[in-house]
C-alpha cells in the first residue's frame, strides 16, 4: 500500500464577527486554538500540525503549543466571505506539499471543542477502510428538516421543498415519514490532496459520510454557544 503523509490544517482567523476572538475562547483554561492542536497532536498520525492564521498573536500562541505557522494567511484570505478553498489551497501551495508527496489534509476546526483525537482516528480508520473515496466530512442528523422549511415571496411564505408523503404535503407530514436528511457539522474533513488540483474544491465527488457520536459535532458560533459548552463539559467531562 502506497504510503501516506498526512497534513492536519487548523484554520484560526482573526476577525470572527459574532464572537470576537472566539479561538481564544477558554473552557477549563484551556483556548479553543490550543485543544484543537493538543488532539491533533494526540492522533499521532500527522506529519505536520498547521495554524493557518492572519494574526500574530495567534500565531505565538499555536507556536506555543507545538503547530507549526510557517506564514501568516494573506488579510484577503481571511475575510468572513473567504471560502475554504482558498486558504488551503494556498497553504499546500505555499508548504509545496504536492512536491514532497503529501497525500491527504484534514481541517480540524478550533470551534469544534469535543471533537477529541479519538474522534479523528475513528474518521481517518473509516476512511481507509473505504475505497475510491476523495473525501469525508462529519454530518449529523438534520433536526430541522428541510422539507418543512418556507421562503418568502410577496408577503406570504412557500415551501422549499414541494414533496407529497401519504398524500400530504411533506410541511404537513410527521417527521418520522420524512427521508433521513444529514447536516454536515465543523468536527472534521478528510480530503486527498490531489481534489484541490482537479476540483479547485476542497472535497471531492466521492465523499464519505463520517457520522459524529454525541457532542463531537458541537461548534461554537453564537455566544449562547460558549454558555452550552461549559454546561457540557460540567455534566459530562
Amino acid at each position: 500500500m502506497k504510503s501516506r503523509k498526512l497534513l492536519a490544517l487548523i484554520p484560526a482567523r482573526s476577525g470572527s464577527e459574532r464572537i470576537k476572538n472566539k479561538n481564544l475562547i477558554k473552557l477549563k483554561g484551556k483556548s479553543l486554538i490550543r485543544i484543537a492542536i493538543e488532539n491533533a497532536f494526540k492522533a499521532k498520525i500527522f506529519d505536520r500540525v498547521i495554524v493557518s492564521t492572519d494574526d500574530l498573536k495567534y500565531s505565538n500562541i499555536a507556536k506555543k503549543c507545538g503547530a507549526e505557522v510557517p506564514f501568516l494567511r494573506p488579510k484577503k484570505l481571511s475575510i468572513s466571505t473567504s471560502p475554504d478553498y482558498d486558504w488551503v489551497s494556498h497553504t499546500i501551495k505555499k508548504i509545496d506539499a504536492f512536491k514532497l508527496g503529501y497525500t491527504h489534509f484534514f481541517i480540524l476546526r478550533p470551534t469544534s471543542p469535543f471533537r477529541t483525537y479519538k474522534t479523528i482516528l475513528r474518521a481517518w480508520s473509516k476512511y481507509k477502510k473505504t475505497k475510491n473515496c476523495e473525501s469525508l466530512r462529519a454530518v449529523e442528523i438534520c433536526k430541522q428538516h428541510p422539507y418543512k422549511m418556507w421562503v418568502e415571496k410577496n408577503n406570504f411564505i412557500n415551501p422549499l421543498f414541494k414533496k407529497k408523503y401519504l398524500n400530504q404535503p411533506s410541511y404537513n407530514s410527521q417527521f418520522k415519514v420524512l427521508p433521513r436528511i444529514f447536516i454536515q457539522n465543523a468536527s472534521l474533513e478528510i480530503s486527498n490532496i490531489s481534489v484541490i488540483k482537479k476540483y479547485k474544491s476542497i472535497t471531492g465527488k466521492k465523499i464519505l459520510p463520517f457520522y459524529t457520536h454525541n457532542h463531537e459535532g458541537f461548534d461554537i458560533n453564537y455566544p449562547e454557544d460558549i454558555i452550552e459548552a461549559k454546561k457540557i463539559l460540567k455534566t459530562n467531562y
